[in-house]
């Protein structure tokens, strides 16, 4: 178990070190900001003085360099803009993110978890059909416009709850539920077809010769096995939606990562991108490292994959 879970960190520091250079060189081949950042009346004397003193007049080897060892010293440079450390911009703003992410993770996984047990405890297939007809049509519908409904239906029309910031408990509700209902239809399915899957095993038939109820065999034997394929995509889907949020937080207008991320890359701000692709890179490899290790406990095969 040591040996698999250092195998799983180097990987994981190698993940970040690869999106961190990807989104340099990237940033870097779309062009120097200074025509961007300074005002438009600047000539191009001044635009060039500006980018020069950014230093990408180096040549490109040499910024990357430069950009290498700001990583070792735990910075990825100052915002062009603000001229702070970029990572300083969105420290406030990182927990308003994860708390988004994570409650609309955790109840659309939960959810489903529990309605798909319901349906092949109590065999209630009308059920199943309806809400895997519903979750199609939620998932036909984009982010963006589900949340503008909601908050047209239930700030608007009804006034139930605020649409924009963040003024308390009340103001998570509905951007969570935008993305909780996403989350939920798609674990739905998952965790159906990885329960459907389990039902032509051996080992269940033979809890039946045994005996066993059909609810014990359900909830004891089939759903711990279903829940491996189940958990890998949930890693995954997880680490996506910390930046899928941007959107919804620009829907809702919530004080996450979202505005200032966007603003960035408008504006060709690469240390603030690259702090947020920093940001994100990090938390998705923790997630799937944690993800791994509960994966390996339950299936003590997967150490030997």
């Amino acid at each position: 178990m040591p040996i698999y879970i250092a195998r799983k960190i180097a990987q994981a520091l190698v993940t970040v070190f690869a999106v961190l250079t990807i989104g340099f060189f990237l940033g870097r081949l779309s062009g120097k900001p200074g025509a961007l950042i300074l005002p438009e009346g600047a000539t191009q004397q001044e635009i060039d003085a500006f980018n020069s003193a950014l230093g990408f007049d180096k040549p490109l080897w040499q910024q990357y360099l430069d950009f290498l060892a700001g990583l070792f010293t735990g910075t990825v440079g100052d915002s062009y803009r603000q001229k702070v450390p970029a990572m300083d911009l969105l420290i406030d703003r990182i927990p308003a993110t994860f708390q988004l992410a994570v409650a609309s993770f955790a109840i659309g996984l939960g959810a489903a978890m529990l309605v798909a047990l319901l349906i092949f405890v109590t065999r209630w297939n009308w059920l199943r059909l309806a809400l895997l007809w519903l979750g199609s049509l939620r998932q036909a519908i984009p982010d963006f416009l589900f949340g503008v409904l909601l908050a047209f239906v239930f700030s608007v029309l009804l006034g139930w709850l605020p649409s924009l910031g963040n003024q308390g408990p009340q103001s998570l509700v509905l951007p969570v539920a935008c993305l909780a209902t996403a989350q939920f239809a798609l674990y739905l399915r998952l965790i159906g077809s990885a329960l459907g899957e389990q039902q032509g095993m051996d080992y269940v038939r033979a809890s039946y010769a045994k005996g066993q109820s059909h609810r014990s065999v359900v909830v004891t034997q089939m759903t711990p096995n279903a829940l491996v394929p189940v958990l890998t995509i949930a890693g995954l889907n997880l680490g996506g939606l910390l930046g899928g949020t941007v959107i919804v937080e620009a829907v809702f207008a919530w004080p996450g990562m979202g505005q200032v991320l966007l603003q960035a890359v408008n504006g060709r701000d690469f240390p603030v991108v690259l702090a947020g692709l920093a940001v994100v890179a990090v938390f998705f490899v923790v997630v799937n490292l944690i993800v791994d290790l509960i994966t390996a406990s339950i299936d003590p095969r997967v150490r030997l994959a």
